[in-house]
């Protein structure tokens, strides 16, 4: 298969404590027949039920395992990033904490890594999900598709294979607003997916809801893309246009028959498109001014509680 001899794998961890032991027994059983050295990186997200205590547990039964505690909350792309910076080998696996993801895919990912390429995606064959998930989904990969110019945006998931060499673009990156599928972008274009099986969910339910996924593909436009602005300025000129075309009208039917164009409801419709339009762009403005403002305050990605291993 290559020389896969060193693997790290990252996962966030957000109330998978019905999951992890299941997990890691299965991920040691995959990674031991793909690697002479590996290592598990469990981030704690601020989870609410014992997750950080079967990780310290989990940590002292195998001394592969290796865990971070975050201070609170701060979403699944930046415990990620902070997962991925704390990694040691030169090939770095990300995956879900619930079982959907199956680890023993993996080999599946490597194989194609192999043939040369920077990132590898794990595509699911057939989703388990709802379907207002879905929708929200497929609007975050459309403005992945967007932001990364690439048509693999299709194919991204939260389960890959990276090379390390990569994350070295954005190893000074500061925003608080993480999205690690356009980080990756910033250091290689040489992407693949293959499509693997995707598990029923295990335990709890799904962190990303609808709302969760649309704020998300949001943050993505805002924060690493012009397009918004760029569809704010074409709006306004051809409502520009529409306003100046009104206006020979008007002034047309004046000329030509004397009269005006009657009717207060028409006045009214055209003042709300144009008002409109301006608090639309005004709000797009206010979205990027909004991450220069946290970018100023020096908000930060995440914060380390702990760690079952100081490294």
């Amino acid at each position: 298969m290559g020389n896969f001899s060193e693997i790290s794998v990252v996962i966030p961890v957000y109330n998978g404590e019905a999951t992890l032991t299941e997990l890691l027994a299965r991920l040691e059983q995959v990674l031991r027949g793909v690697s002479t050295r590996f290592e598990v990186v469990l981030v704690n997200d601020g989870s609410r039920d014992h997750s950080w205590e079967l990780i310290c547990k989990l940590g002292e039964q195998h001394d592969w395992v290796h865990g971070i505690n975050l201070m609170r909350n701060y979403g699944q792309h930046n415990a990620l990033l902070c997962g991925i910076r704390a990694a040691t080998h030169p090939l770095i696996v990300t995956m879900d904490d619930d079982l959907q993801h199956p680890p023993e895919e993996i080999p599946k990912l490597l194989r194609k890594l192999d043939e040369g390429y920077d990132v590898v995606y794990g595509t699911p064959e057939k989703e388990q999900h709802g379907l207002m998930r879905v929708v929200a989904s497929r609007t975050t990969k459309l403005a992945l598709q967007n932001i990364m110019g690439a048509e693999i945006a299709h194919s991204v998931s939260a389960f890959r294979v990276i090379r390390a060499q990569v994350c070295n673009a954005f190893a000074d990156y500061k925003s608080p607003f993480v999205s690690i599928d356009v980080l990756l972008t910033w250091g290689t274009t040489s992407f693949a997916s293959v499509p693997v099986k995707h598990d029923q969910r295990q335990g709890g339910a799904s962190n990303y809801t609808f709302r969760k996924l649309l704020v998300h593909a949001l943050n993505m436009m805002t924060g690493f893309s012009v397009l918004p602005l760029q569809l704010a300025s074409m709006m306004g000129f051809s409502l520009t246009l529409f306003g100046f075309g009104l206006l020979v009208y008007v002034v047309g039917l004046y000329v030509i028959r004397g009269s005006s164009v009657p009717g207060f409801s028409f006045l009214a419709s055209i003042i709300a498109i144009f008002s409109g339009t301006q608090l639309f762009a005004l709000g797009i403005i206010g979205e990027y001014l909004a991450r220069v403002h946290f970018r100023i305050m020096n908000k930060p990605q995440y914060t380390i509680r702990s760690r079952t291993v100081e490294r």
